[in-house]
């Protein structure tokens, strides 16, 4: 499972002109199965997503896409975790840590 934590580094006016096609992207990783959550910091200076189901190396081709990213508007942070406890409603993603 993946943190996904987005920090702005440009205007909001600019993440703003962007937004549109980075909620298409978001839309397309949710039908794909590869995000759970997603949502604005606040105070809105970046956003979370979650992420799981797939490898590192696939969430870092998946964000590279992101249209935030191909603007020049946010930077990303990687966070891998191993989520050994779950809610009941997440029950499907729990995982066991490696022997």
């Amino acid at each position: 499972m993946f943190i996904l934590e987005l920090t702005y580094t440009a205007p909001l006016d600019r993440i703003d002109a962007a937004l549109p096609d980075h909620m298409a992207w978001l839309e397309s990783g949710y039908a794909a199965g590869h995000f759970i959550a997603s949502g604005r910091k606040n105070p809105r200076d970046g956003g979370v997503i979650i992420a799981a189901g797939i490898d590192r190396a696939a969430v870092e081709q998946l964000t590279a896409e992101d249209p935030f990213v191909r603007a020049g508007v946010c930077t990303y942070r990687i966070t891998e975790f191993v989520a050994t406890k779950t809610a009941p409603a997440m029950a499907e993603y729990q995982e066991q840590l490696p022997s």
